[in-house]
C-alpha cells in the first residue's frame, strides 16, 4: 500500500545560490522570493549547505549598540565568523539536513524534528537537488479531501491488501477521521484493518468498530503440544 511521499508534497522549483553569491545578494534572493533559507550548490547541483535568515541575522546582531556588541562576543566562534562573512560559502550551515523524493513524509517529518530544522533540500539518487520540502508542505497531506480518503482505505486496504467481500465493512471520513464497521471473521483481520487504515495518507485517527467472529490472537495453551 502506497502511502505520499516527499516527492508528492516536495517544491520542485528551488531558489539556490552559489558559494560565491555576496550577502546581499542572499538576502535579495530571501526577500523576493519571500522564503527564510535557500540551498548553496555547486556548479553540479549538489548541495553544499543551507543560508537561512539566522545565518544572515549575526551581521545585523554585531551592528547593534556596544553593549549588545560585548553580549555577542561571547558566543560561539562560528557565531563570530559568520557575522563577518561575505558569501554564502561562509555563511551557510553545513553539511545540510537532507532527504530523497521516496522517503515517507513521516520520516521527513522526525528528521525536521530530531535535527531542528525547518525544510530538508530533496537530492536524487547522484547526490544532486531536485525540490525541497518545508514543514507547511508535510502538512498539504491533511488537504486531502474525505472522498480520496475513503477511496483509498476501501481500494488499498479492504480490497487489495485484505481481500475484503464488498459489504462486510462500511467505511465513514469525516475531516480525516476514519470509522470503520462490520463485521470480519477474525480478530487479526480487524486489527490489521484499523493499523492499515491509519496509514492511509491524510488520515488523522481511526475508530475501528469493526466485530469478529473468532480471535485468533489468543494461543490456546491446551493445544499446545510439549516439547520433548
Amino acid at each position: 500500500m502506497r502511502t505520499w511521499q516527499v516527492g508528492d508534497v516536495m517544491t520542485r522549483e528551488v531558489e539556490t545560490v552559489l558559494a560565491e553569491t555576496p550577502y546581499r545578494e542572499v538576502v535579495d534572493v530571501l526577500l523576493r522570493r519571500g522564503v527564510s533559507a535557500v540551498p548553496v550548490i555547486d556548479d553540479f547541483r549538489r548541495v553544499l549547505g543551507v543560508v537561512s535568515e539566522a545565518d544572515l541575522l549575526h551581521r545585523i546582531e554585531r551592528a547593534g549598540e556596544p553593549a549588545l556588541r560585548r553580549v555577542f562576543e561571547s558566543r560561539r566562534r562560528v557565531a563570530r565568523a559568520k557575522s563577518a562573512a561575505l558569501l554564502a560559502g561562509d555563511l551557510m550551515t553545513a553539511p545540510a539536513v537532507t532527504t530523497n523524493p521516496e522517503a515517507p513524509l513521516s520520516a521527513a517529518a522526525r528528521l525536521m524534528d530530531r535535527e531542528q530544522v525547518k525544510r530538508l533540500p530533496v537530492l536524487d539518487d547522484l547526490g544532486r537537488l531536485i525540490g525541497i520540502v518545508s514543514r507547511a508542505d508535510l502538512l498539504r497531506v491533511h488537504l486531502r479531501s474525505d472522498a480520496e480518503i475513503r477511496e483509498d482505505v476501501v481500494q488499498e486496504v479492504l480490497r487489495r491488501v485484505l481481500a475484503v467481500q464488498d459489504g462486510l465493512v462500511t467505511v465513514e471520513v469525516r475531516h480525516g477521521d476514519v470509522t470503520l464497521a462490520g463485521r470480519l471473521d477474525r480478530r487479526s483481520a480487524v486489527d490489521l484493518a484499523g493499523r492499515l487504515a491509519g496509514q492511509v495518507s491524510g488520515v488523522v485517527r481511526v475508530t475501528n468498530a469493526i466485530a469478529y467472529d473468532a480471535d485468533d490472537t489468543v494461543v490456546d495453551l491446551g493445544q499446545v503440544m510439549p516439547v520433548a
